[in-house]
């Protein structure tokens, strides 16, 4: 009697399993997420933590090690870097601010990789900022199939020197990390516009499409799906 009761038991342990972890799934990406951004700044402002204890010591060894207490240390410098970030933020829109940018930039003119490296993700960061002519920014191309679409981010129009179609450079992101992604060269006509902002797509990528809009435009206005017109085409 006792086998077909543990028969029975299995099913019902997995099925309850299944519900705990599609529960759980939400809270889980957005740790990964929180997790992620909170060690950027960590590893950014941790050494600021370091020379701030080491300037403490010879007034306080206690205060020192309290500094550099595990905890304390993580906190500080989460802390430390959304300070230097607000700052920077606030420097860049004054006068002051904007010369020393500029000033930065002369020098890194000087240093070649430095220099392009600068130049480039400056540059990527304005395209995304801005909307692209006769297109919007964030749209949906075939990817990594056809009968797949991803999420993108147009960065430039350019283009076919042979049909003089035009074509756009397609940014799209990897989820949970939208810092890695692939590069895709599309027909314009075969991008999807959507109504969704910038925030709205990060937030897509960032939290694994949990957090999205209600709605989005996956078909290009104009078309149908196959199946409706392979019914169109037997009537």
């Amino acid at each position: 009697m006792a086998e077909p009761v543990t028969q029975a038991r299995v099913p019902h342990f997995w099925r309850y399993t299944f519900i705990g972890v599609l529960t759980l799934a939400p809270l889980w990406v957005t740790w990964l997420v929180f997790d992620f951004i909170l060690g950027l700044l960590y590893r950014f402002g941790s050494p600021w933590v370091t020379a701030l204890a080491r300037m403490v010591r010879p007034l306080s060894g206690s205060v020192s090690d309290l500094l550099l207490h595990p905890a304390s240390r993580f906190a500080l410098a989460v802390i430390i870097t959304l300070a230097i970030l607000y700052g920077v933020g606030l420097a860049a829109t004054r006068v002051v601010g904007k010369r020393l940018i500029e000033r930065l930039e002369a020098v890194l003119a000087r240093l070649p990789l430095a220099h392009a490296i600068y130049s480039a993700t400056k540059r990527f960061i304005s395209v995304v900022r801005e909307r692209p002519p006769g297109l919007q920014r964030v749209v949906l191309i075939n990817f990594p199939s056809s009968e797949m679409k991803a999420i993108g981010f147009v960065t430039r129009i350019m283009t076919d020197q042979t049909t003089g179609r035009e074509v756009a450079a397609v940014y799209v992101p990897t989820s949970p990390n939208p810092t890695s992604g692939y590069i895709e060269i599309v027909p314009v006509e075969d991008v999807v516009n959507t109504e969704w902002t910038v925030e709205e797509a990060m937030r897509f990528v960032m939290t694994g499409g949990t957090n999205a809009p209600s709605g989005i435009r996956f078909t290009a206005p104009g078309t149908a799906p196959e199946s409706k017109l392979r019914d169109t085409g037997s009537t």
